[in-house]
């Protein structure tokens, strides 16, 4: 039973009895009765074991007792001790409750709260008792030893115990007179390459407990005064307390020579690198392979390119039957260096056998059925891709192997959305599942084309990107024309069958060989030109898309058709046409975009951001309004008229309609170039980014007001003091093609600094929140019948999520009744 050790138990479990604090003999040999004995088992190769004759590794250790000279309190019962102390009677140690009362007492941690001052029992005055952590008691002020509380303890009856919450134990046990000693296999030494031994931290700690315990026996043999005795039995009582934590607040740290401190038991088990949440609930794993990722628009969104070098390296294990007992000899008689070929055979007596070019051969004839040959990766393996910090599951998705030279994992673009990946040096992490039942249900529930959709929102997360939208754009947009030539080598490429071909192809009818045949549907483009009022199909703009029986017959395809929670054409295809038809027509919609903007060609330079000088003069325009507009207000509030807070709120409302008067006027002087393509379509970037740049950069914001810290009654030496101006408070005039001033930068530093404090505390937040919740919330399943229920079948909720749905299936917001009753 899990519990407190009693004296016994300990003497049971200890195979030895530690009486020396030293280790090792002149001659490097573990001495008998020492910390290393060789009853604690073995860490050095050519010793046995004298428990139980294992050498190093077959042995696994076993524990030793040392006999504490003089009782002393387990630190990390400290708590507990004293919640008995106050329970029980002083003189008879019985509970300090009336026999009525004892028959219903409540809980056994509450019983103090409800303690006599006057034994019913006895009839003993009770003394108050305090506690000072981690183990000192004192009653009246007066110090209580170890001895004292234990014998305390000791007279407490079993009924008493059972009454004070205390199960299969007893509460003397919390005061220690044996010390386990851990194996040496727990805190095995290292041999420098000096010939020193370095020992253990543990080993360390226990050296002192038994140097000190020894010091001790010493002294009460030759009658030494009680003060010495007092003085080595509170350091006895320390370092045991820093045996078992050295980090407990009102102690100071035991440390090596070298000022570390020295890591001991609660350290080992806690926190993050602890044995739980670092070992034992760790992700350290075999057949697994990291490296950092690269772009590759021609591999499936379902595949990711593996290094040959990480394929040498992972195996796949093959059952060998009479069908494949060819193939497998061919691969382990190319051996572990050769590709494809194999690392290990596992005999049908379950004998591994590592394949070297010495013993390939010998091993190729040995084979036969019900063999196992761990082969290299090959392509078409089911492997799992994991980008770290996995937030959500589709962190985690079953690809294809492809393998492929040079060093770096590669992947399509359009699945970094769901990874939250880019190409800057991003690593990512391999595993190959290692059994058929493990591969086919990461085929079934993890492929990337069964993850498209986010189980969050419903809406698409493998989504077009970037080029893939401005090359989409580019190829739709009114006057975009092809040749049959081109036509037929566009198609050729992306390998989708065509019957015959016209002479000439708008862009539209290029793209809608993508389409499936009977698909109907019709939205809003997001290049719009910000009508008042929608015309739909009427509309003039190219801006409404309609698409019938599988034809692009009007509207330009930007990010309103492919985009990151917003693609609606591969919602719609993904929804009615299942995850194999909407892999494919993200793989081909990728690669035709591709193609269109290395043929067209698209670039940005300097000169698109340029807006005239009459766009020039009208920002400096509202510039100069917005300045005389503050400057009335300022007076307002020197004059009385305004209360400050009044003041910073319109001055921060009026930036605001300035920047959007400016935006409007950059719209409508930029031409439509590159920059203006990617802001419109949703490729990149927005109209207030291209305000920044051309006109000015605006307000900067420090805690959400205007910037007001910095020296006394002032921001920057720039200004006089108590300057309230728009300069003076962070309005930046100038944008980012002119450049700003040395004071602007400094603004606009100040708010960028912000920005990456705010989003280092916000994922430190949301990483200890979500840890919570798992812990919290981890025995809940969704059970067949519908229902949450936790570990003890409680039922938690009666439709999982209230209404039973999974987003990743349903239209989201309203159905569409059009598309569902037809089918």
């Amino acid at each position: 039973d899990f519990g407190i050790l009693s004296p016994k138990m300990i003497m049971d479990m200890a195979s030895i009895k530690i009486e020396q604090p030293e280790l090792y003999d002149p001659d490097g040999y573990p001495i008998d009765g020492g910390l290393s004995d060789l009853h604690l088992g073995v860490v050095d190769p050519g010793l046995r074991c004298r428990t139980c004759g294992g050498t190093i590794g077959q042995c696994l250790g076993h524990f030793g007792y040392l006999e504490l000279v003089k009782p002393v309190v387990n630190p990390l019962y400290g708590k507990h001790i004293y919640a008995v102390l106050r329970s029980i009677c002083g003189q008879c140690s019985r509970i300090l409750l009336t026999t009525d009362e004892l028959q219903n007492p409540g809980p056994g941690k509450d019983i103090y709260k409800k303690a006599k001052k006057v034994c019913p029992h006895c009839n003993a005055k009770q003394k108050g008792v305090t506690y000072q952590k981690p183990t000192s008691f004192r009653e009246n002020d007066i110090e209580l030893t170890s001895e004292e509380i234990r014998q305390r303890l000791e007279r407490i009856p079993d009924d008493d115990v059972k009454i004070l919450g205390i199960q299969g134990g007893r509460p003397e046990w919390l005061i220690l007179t044996l010390l386990p000693i851990p194996p040496v296999t727990v805190r095995p030494s290292i041999t420098l390459e000096t010939g020193e031994r370095s020992e253990d931290d543990l080993t360390h700690k226990l050296v002192d407990v038994v140097r000190i315990n020894e010091r001790l026996r010493k002294n009460l043999e030759i009658g030494a005064p009680d003060f010495i005795i007092a003085d080595i039995w509170e350091l006895l009582q320390y370092h045991i307390s820093t045996l078992m934590d050295n980090e407990i607040s009102s102690l100071p740290p035991a440390r090596h020579r070298s000022g570390r401190s020295l890591k001991t038991l609660v350290q080992r088990l806690s926190k993050k690198e602890g044995r739980f949440r670092g070992n034992l609930s760790g992700k350290r794993v075999n057949f697994s392979a990291r490296t950092v990722i690269s772009p590759d628009p021609w591999i499936s969104i379902n595949e990711v390119g593996v290094p040959l070098e990480i394929a040498l390296q992972l195996t796949v294990p093959i059952k060998v039957t009479k069908n494949n007992l060819e193939d497998m000899k061919k691969l382990v008689l190319s051996g572990p260096t050769t590709y494809p070929g194999a690392n290990y055979v596992v005999r049908s007596d379950a004998i591994r056998k590592k394949i070297t070019d010495e013993n390939k051969e010998v091993i190729a004839q040995e084979i036969d059925i019900n063999y196992i040959v761990e082969r290299h990766l090959m392509d078409g393996d089911t492997t799992i891709l994991n980008r770290q910090p996995s937030l959500h599951r589709m962190s985690m998705m079953c690809h294809r192997a492809k393998i492929m030279p040079a060093k770096t994992f590669r992947i399509n673009l359009a699945v970094t959305v769901p990874y939250n990946a880019d190409f800057d040096g991003d690593e990512m992490n391999l595993h190959v599942p290692q059994t058929e039942e493990a591969q086919s249900e990461a085929e079934m529930l993890m492929l990337v084309q069964k993850n498209m959709r986010s189980p969050r929102y419903g809406l698409p997360v493998v989504c077009g990107k970037h080029d893939h939208i401005t090359g989409s754009y580019l190829l739709t947009r009114e006057g975009s024309k092809f040749s049959k030539r081109d036509v037929a080598q566009i198609l050729l490429t992306l390998g989708v069958d065509a019957d015959d071909l016209k002479d000439s192809y708008t862009g539209k009818e290029v793209f809608s060989f993508l389409l499936p045949k009977d698909l109907n549907i019709t939205f809003k483009a997001s290049f719009g030109s910000d009508c008042k009022t929608c015309t739909a199909e009427t509309c003039t703009h190219d801006s409404f898309v309609i698409i019938k029986n599988g034809v692009l017959k009007k509207g330009i395809i930007d990010e309103s058709a492919l985009g990151e929670k917003k693609g609606k054409l591969i919602d719609i295809i993904h929804q009615k046409y299942g995850d194999e038809v909407a892999k494919t027509f993200i793989d081909n919609l990728t690669r035709l975009a591709l193609i269109i903007v290395s043929s067209k060609g698209f670039s940005i330079s300097i000169n698109e951001v340029d807006i005239g000088s009459k766009s020039e003069k009208k920002v400096e325009k509202v510039l100069e309004d917005y300045g005389e507009k503050a400057k009335d207000m300022l007076k307002d509030y020197h004059a009385g008229k305004l209360p400050k807070s009044t003041m910073e709120n319109k001055i921060l409302q009026m930036g605001g309609m300035a920047s959007n008067e400016t935006n409007t006027i950059i719209r409508k002087s930029i031409p439509l170039n590159a920059a203006v393509i990617m802001a419109k379509t949703g490729a990149r970037g927005s109209f207030v980014n291209l305000t920044q740049i051309c006109g000015f950069v605006g307000q900067e914001s420090l805690e959400g007001e205007r910037i007001h810290r910095g020296y006394t009654n002032r921001t920057l030496p720039h200004f006089i003091a108590g300057d309230l101006g728009l300069a003076a408070r962070g309005f930046v005039s100038s944008g980012y093609k002119k450049g700003l001033e040395p004071f602007e930068f400094f603004f606009d530093s100040v708010n960028s600094r912000e920005n990456l404090m705010d989003k280092s505390l916000h994922t430190r937040h949301s990483g200890y929140m979500e840890r919570r919740l798992i812990n919290a919330l981890q025995d809940l399943r969704v059970h067949y019948d519908g229902t949450v229920r936790n570990s003890k079948n409680n039922i938690v909720q009666f439709v999982a999520g209230e209404d039973g749905l999974d987003p990743s299936k349903t239209d989201g917001g309203k159905i569409d009744f059009g598309r569902v009753l037809p089918e």
